[in-house]
């Protein structure tokens, strides 16, 4: 198997991310995009998918920019990073565009093909075991560790993942993110 362009990925993802920290979690960030490397690779072995999941943090929260990712990954990896990037609402902060940010993306990931959902699902399953995990040491303080604090539209965000990523039921990662959503928001 060649695993070239996972390897050479995830070296990139750790240099983008050195020295930041995953959400006052108190371990470092790369944690993350590895954890969506394994889960992604429980419905792939491609290559440029598994590497898109490596690096689908490192345009939104890095310097890193698309035509860097292009550059150094070819046009399908940009394109899967890309769709799993948040879009930035001008003249809105993060808090204020929060909620459009969310509706962009539930709505594009609707009509997103399966590889786009792999890598988003992957990242997603990922965080709500981080809240889950955190839930269940803190209770509803979690929602303070989110510029959004309110869990009630935490549960519609999660809920229109759900909804938008089902056509990848069936598989272990998506049933292990309905149970887990279902865990921390109640059925």
């Amino acid at each position: 198997m060649d695993t070239s362009i996972l390897d050479k990925a995830i070296v990139f993802a750790v240099k983008a991310h050195k020295g930041a920290e995953r959400k006052g979690k108190g371990f470092p960030y790369i944690v993350h995009p590895m954890e969506a490397v394994a889960i992604a690779a429980t419905m792939t072995n491609d290559q440029e998918l598994l590497a898109a999941a490596a690096l689908h943090d490192t345009v939104e929260d890095t310097e890193i920019t698309l035509k860097d990712v292009e550059r150094e990954f070819g046009k399908r990896v940009a394109e899967l990073v890309e769709a799993e990037s948040d879009i930035e609402f001008e003249g809105k902060s993060r808090q204020e565009s929060w909620r459009l940010r969310k509706e962009e993306a539930i709505e594009r990931l609707s009509s997103a093909t399966n590889e786009v959902k792999i890598v988003a699902l992957s990242d997603k399953l990922s965080n709500i075991r981080a809240i889950y995990r955190d839930y269940q040491a803190i209770g509803d303080k979690v929602w303070d560790l989110f510029c959004v604090k309110d869990a009630a539209s935490h549960e519609w965000h999660f809920r229109g993942l759900a909804r938008a990523l089902s056509s990848l039921k069936g598989t272990f990662a998506y049933d292990e993110f309905a149970e887990t959503i279902d865990k921390v928001f109640g059925k």
